[in-house]
């Protein structure tokens, strides 16, 4: 029975689970999304998102350095670490929680495999605001197509001109001489 036991054991030791999550939290912050089975991807979430809500809670600093400290005991990584903090940290800093999203992907071709992506909500220029923002800033452009035919027989009379020209000019030049 599984009274009590809320991670994924995801079919690894203690040691090999720690390192696998040490390392696809690095992925993640590294490079804001990553692609990686379901199950992974779950068990990333429970894994990273408290570490992302202690990069909020800096007080004091000596706050901020002990929380660098316990971020640092959960990834070992000082890029992935001071990532978190100078880049992700302010982003996510009005936001209350839920700062992953999964996505899925569907079946990998050679194990059948469910795959999803992960990533994190505020860094995707898809779903965010800076999409919404670019939109608005640009009116839309406006066809007319029924004001296009007006312009076109008050143009008509120049052209037939030109028409007429060019067409007296033709038998001129079309004699040879010799």
């Amino acid at each position: 029975m599984r009274h009590g036991n809320k991670n994924n054991n995801l079919s690894r030791t203690a040691s090999h689970r720690k390192a696998l999550l040490m390392n696809l939290g690095c992925q993640l912050i590294t490079f804001k999304r990553i692609t990686t089975t379901l199950a992974k991807a779950k068990a990333l979430r429970t894994y990273i998102e408290p570490l992302m809500t202690k990069t909020k809670h800096t007080e004091s600093k000596e706050q901020i350095m002990h929380n660098h400290r316990i971020v640092f005991s959960y990834l070992n990584d000082k890029a992935a670490v001071k990532e978190l903090f100078t880049v992700v940290a302010p982003k996510i800093a009005s936001r209350p929680g839920g700062y992953t999203r999964i996505i899925k992907l569907g079946a990998r071709t050679g194990d059948n495999a469910e795959l999803a992506m992960i990533e994190l909500v505020d860094f995707n220029e898809i779903y965010g605001n800076s999409i919404v923002k670019s939109a608005a800033a640009e009116p839309a452009k406006k066809t007319r197509r029924s004001g296009g035919t007006k312009k076109k027989t008050a143009d008509t009379s120049t052209v037939e001109e030109a028409v007429e020209v060019k067409s007296e000019e033709a038998p001129d030049k079309a004699t040879p001489e010799a």
